[in-house]
């Protein structure tokens, strides 16, 4: 296996060079290079990435969809690991991901815990072992075949939110997508811009409208609206 991490950001420096270095101490032979792909950031991330050991791509869109298909594109791995760059993957990360390849299975993810005390975010995290589509989301990470990540033309470009469960939706009636039974840390950064009640209304209507097919743009526009998501 030859892995490839790709980490799509913008303004991220507080918290990419810890990623970066994290998924270098752990990644073994087997890890062929990181690929940080930049929208814009007017902070530090894409020095501190690079001073970091990482590979940095800057593009124009604010798009993770296009961010992660470009990364993906110029990616050189047998096997993509998409991670947000708030979180932290196990140590074992190669381990797991050629463990899960090995029992066939050629996409999948973590279940996550938040870096938090908090015990109604420990019910949340309780929940991303299950596999079920409203269980998932980018912050587990993904890990999938270059070649099968061909097949399902990368991620729909026209979503600009929720790509993540676009692209599991899809891939999900080609094949099974196995959760990880390992944790993946997760920052409770949104929670603490905002009340635990404000995040939760906030995703289960943005789950429920990308369901019932409404716009893009009218999901975004009402989950910045009802949300606090900058993060200084």
């Amino acid at each position: 296996m030859r892995l490839s991490v790709i980490i799509p950001t913008i303004n991220e420096a507080k918290r990419i060079q810890q990623l970066v270095k994290h998924l270098n101490n752990h990644g073994g032979n087997e890890l062929e290079e990181i690929i940080v792909v930049d929208a814009g950031s007017t902070d530090m991330t894409c020095q501190l990435a690079r001073d970091a050991g990482a590979k940095v791509l800057e593009v124009e869109q604010k798009s993770r969809a296009i961010q992660m298909n470009i990364a993906a594109a110029k990616s050189k791995g047998d096997v993509l690991y998409f991670v947000h760059a708030d979180t932290l993957p196990p140590e074992s990360y190669v381990t797991d991901i050629e463990d899960a390849l090995d029992s066939g299975h050629t996409a999948g993810s973590y279940r996550f815990k938040f870096d938090s005390k908090s015990k109604l975010l420990g019910i949340n995290s309780f929940f991303t072992r299950f596999d079920a589509l409203v269980c998932r989301g980018g912050d587990q990470s993904m890990f999938i075949t270059r070649e099968l990540f061909a097949s399902m033309d990368g991620f729909d470009e026209a979503f600009v939110i929720m790509e993540d469960f676009d692209f599991i939706r899809r891939l999900k009636k080609k094949t099974d997508f196995h959760v990880i039974q390992k944790d993946i840390l997760v920052s409770d950064r949104k929670y603490e811009n905002n009340s635990y009640l404000r995040v939760q209304i906030a995703n289960f209507l943005a789950f429920s409208m990308f369901k019932r097919g409404i716009t893009q743009q009218r999901i975004k526009s009402f989950y910045e609206r009802i949300l606090d998501l900058s993060y200084d």
